[in-house]
């Protein structure tokens, strides 16, 4: 769940902003000088770096790192970001694979973002850059899934049902984008 901080505006999905791409390499600029070498790379992930999106108005960062340790909370804590408490911010599951990450949220009163901090090379990490390059790729399903996620920020307006029932239906898109990665060769884990 969001800190108190973060409950200030409501659940609400955007059409795509161009600004995001900079506001992420804004934030990808603090983090590299932050973390110094323990990030091997930052992605911007999520929706809001697939140009058309729509998405909530919250950047989605991806740093890998070649192992979790304490090492890197103590760095982001440095720089006011906070760890989020909850479990699934702890574990996920990435095709059937469990996976070890942390998630943090900005500091109190900067930009919307989560950074999630994932083993270099891990399933999860793969996941993510996938979902992008996957829709950034297919026009029908970006379209598809910016429209299913407007409907459902209209009709769930709490922000946990929310991703509770976005997560449910996320096997049925990650099912295209790995017959997508068949099928033209895609090979996810590469720095950009």
């Amino acid at each position: 769940m969001p800190f108190a901080d973060e409950m200030a505006s409501p659940l609400a999905v955007v059409e795509h902003r161009d600004e995001w791409a900079r506001e992420f390499e804004e934030l990808a600029g603090r983090l590299w000088v932050a973390l110094g070498g323990a990030a091997l790379a930052i992605d911007h992930v999520g929706s809001t770096s697939v140009p058309g999106l729509a998405a909530k108005d919250c950047i989605d960062v991806q740093v890998r790192v070649e192992r979790l340790d304490e090492r890197v909370s103590a760095l982001m804590a440095e720089i006011g970001f906070r760890e989020r408490p909850e479990p699934w911010n702890r574990i996920e599951v990435s095709g059937g694979v469990e996976c070890r990450k942390v998630v943090f949220a900005p500091p109190v009163g900067a930009r919307r973002c989560n950074v999630h901090v994932r083993e270099d090379g891990g399933a999860n990490a793969r996941y993510a850059l996938l979902f992008r390059d996957y829709l950034r790729a297919d026009e029908v399903a970006r379209e598809a899934w910016g429209a299913f996620k407007q409907r459902l920020a209209v009709s769930v307006p709490d922000l946990f049902d929310y991703g509770q029932i976005k997560a449910s239906v996320m096997p049925v898109l990650m099912g295209s984008a790995e017959r997508w990665a068949a099928a033209t060769g895609w090979v996810g884990g590469r720095h950009d």
